[in-house]
């Protein structure tokens, strides 16, 4: 696919798709390399190129928020659970349980 007043391609859904799946799990620096390779020497828009990269490294802020989302999550549960049973009302002291 080529853009009309350039004349360079620009990354299609499909190969952002490829690039999107070997990169998913990949720290930014890593994941930007791969692309840059990718692209490289085959007349690519820069434009296109550098979104592709916001997108990949929007993805990578928005996986580790939300992993500190669900160790906070975690965390809150645990505080909760704990003031629960705390909170939880004792029998009295001179009855023992009936068997």
């Amino acid at each position: 696919m080529e853009q009309q007043n350039t004349g360079q391609k620009i990354l299609d859904p499909i190969e952002r798709a490829k690039l999107g799946v070997k990169v998913f799990n990949m720290p930014f620096t890593d994941a930007e390399k791969v692309i840059d390779d990718y692209v490289s020497g085959k007349n690519y828009d820069s434009t296109s190129v550098a979104y592709f990269k916001d997108q990949v490294a929007t993805q990578r802020h928005i996986q580790e928020k939300s992993a500190e989302l669900l160790a906070t999550g975690g965390e809150i549960m645990r505080l909760v659970t704990n003031a629960f049973m705390k909170n939880l009302p004792k029998p009295p002291a001179g009855n023992s349980p009936v068997s």
